[in-house]
């Protein structure tokens, strides 16, 4: 598969992503969104829901590991890709080595938790035991306006409340 090829492909699934990130903020959940694909194919696919379910652990890339390993049948995910709107954190990260994700595709940088690159890379850990490959910033400008575009609306409402 040639470069520009790879970089059409990986726009169009970081496309689904934002759709699930949009999804999110319709529920009034942070706008975080995420898919796996194997094969080319999309097996999962969910957005950040900690709100809806009252669980701290249901961000976007937690939720679709868990549906894609049922869809797998296989708590591993190797051949798989995770496409996220934001750069995930720690725990996303380390739940990313344990199912064996072989690659990881993100939009925005998270300036405060990221761990992929931006605060931190704990993929690079020589310690771990599988490597995930790493790239950021696709359709990073989508990724961000959609975080900005939520919080301000949040930081408004709070001031016409007050």
């Amino acid at each position: 598969m040639s470069n520009n090829s790879f970089i059409e492909q990986d726009r169009h699934f970081m496309a689904l992503a934002l759709a699930e990130a949009r999804r999110a903020a319709e529920l009034d959940e942070v706008p975080v969104g995420a898919v796996i694909v194997s094969a080319g194919e999309v097996i999962a696919s969910a957005h950040n829901s900690q709100i809806h379910l009252q669980n701290p652990t249901a961000h976007a890339e937690i939720m679709a590991l868990e549906k894609a390993a049922q869809s797998l049948k296989n708590y591993r995910l190797p051949g798989c890709t995770l496409y996220v709107t934001l750069e995930p954190c720690l725990m996303c990260v380390g739940a990313m080595i344990h199912a064996r994700i072989d690659r990881l595709v993100y939009g925005a940088a998270d300036p405060k938790t990221g761990m992929a690159a931006t605060v931190d890379n704990h993929f690079e850990r020589p310690y771990h035991n599988h490597l995930v490959q790493v790239t950021g910033d696709i359709m990073a400008t989508a990724c961000g306006q959609i975080l900005q575009d939520f919080f301000r609306s949040k930081r408004l409402a709070k001031k016409q409340k007050n």
